[in-house]
């Protein structure tokens, strides 16, 4: 059972070094587009 508890523990921090890891060093800047279409105003 300890065995168990200390890979669970072990996969934990991995993951959370892992996920710190991406969010610093990933390219997560959206792709940047124009976008222009007419609009349409319905003046009473």
């Amino acid at each position: 059972m300890g065995r168990v508890l200390k890979l669970v523990f072990f996969l934990i921090v991995i993951g959370f070094v892992a996920l710190v890891g991406f969010a610093y060093l990933g390219d997560m800047a959206p792709d940047r587009q124009e976008v222009n279409e007419p609009v349409t105003l319905d003046v009473d």
